[in-house]
């Protein structure tokens, strides 16, 4: 069992910048696959960044030169700075982590971007 929870979501302007962490327990994290998803009200939920317990990095376009996914495998967390924020980055945010075929996800944290 792998337990996840949010820290770092607000309010900011656009063009802010703000860094989400998710803390993990419950397993050894090093060897998670860690996941952002993030799901804005009626739309569905969106894969915007993950990171392999190598390092090797995904992001989704829409995001990609602003946000920066990373990890730190002694602190059992992984964070996701978002920089040049956009209204549209608007959305709750959710870690999530994959273990041997077994997903675990966070509550979510809000971003709100205003313009």
């Amino acid at each position: 069992q792998v337990q996840l929870v949010e820290f770092g979501g607000g309010l900011v302007q656009a063009g802010g910048s703000l860094r989400l962490s998710c803390a993990a327990s419950g397993s050894p994290f090093s060897i998670n696959v860690m996941q952002w998803y993030r799901q804005a009200p009626g739309k569905q939920r969106e894969l915007v960044a993950s990171i392999t317990p190598g390092g090797s990095t995904f992001y989704q376009d829409s995001v990609k030169g602003r946000f920066t996914i990373s990890r730190d495998n002694t602190k059992n967390t992984a964070y996701l700075q978002m920089n040049g924020l956009k209204p549209e980055d608007t959305a709750v945010y959710y870690c999530k982590a994959l273990r041997s075929g077994a997903e675990y996800w966070g509550q979510g944290t809000q971003v709100t971007v205003s313009s």
